[in-house]
């Protein structure tokens, strides 16, 4: 047992600080976010995220956005699973044949603002699944999008600029 202690002691803490050199542009990031969402949503920014045809990598940044690293909450950013309680669509993929009408009814269910933020490279037009017989592009072929957040897949860093973006 002492001999468990004090290998304990020698090597001491071996965590590694996740966020690195993020930590203070994510700071920076969220108390802006904070500002605008306070002043112009009354403290609370409500996100319905679709995903129009991607390949799952962006949701996965998007989830990263909800976890305790980023904890996007304390800035007043909540996702909804329906587009009438959201004020910002946040869409991901090149559009799907399938999802044409969906992404579009979607649209139209959404109360004003109706911010819409594309992400990712296949989202603006820029991916590797552009038009072919299965897609149409972008997301602005289909629906009017005010902020666009490139990278395939982009980091939570961008996706917070990105909402700012379209916030402000």
């Amino acid at each position: 047992m002492i001999r468990t202690l004090f290998q304990i002691f020698k090597t001491g803490i071996v965590t590694e600080n996740v966020l690195g050199r993020d930590a203070d542009n994510i700071e920076v990031l969220g108390s802006k976010l904070s500002k605008i969402i306070k002043k112009r949503f009354r403290g609370s920014l409500t996100i319905r995220q679709i995903d129009a045809g991607s390949c799952n990598g962006c949701e996965l940044e998007i989830h990263a956005l909800n976890n305790s690293i980023y904890n996007i909450e304390q800035y007043g950013v909540r996702f909804t699973a329906s587009p009438r309680f959201a004020d910002l669509l946040l869409v991901t993929g090149p559009v799907t044949l399938n999802m044409e009408i969906a992404l579009k009814r979607t649209y139209e269910a959404t109360p004003t603002p109706k911010l819409v933020v594309a992400v990712g490279d296949c989202g603006c037009g820029q991916g590797i699944f552009d038009e072919n017989y299965a897609t149409i592009g972008a997301i602005d072929k289909v629906i009017p999008v005010d902020a666009r957040i490139k990278g395939c897949p982009p980091t939570p860093a961008a996706l917070l600029n990105g909402i700012l973006q379209a916030i402000s």
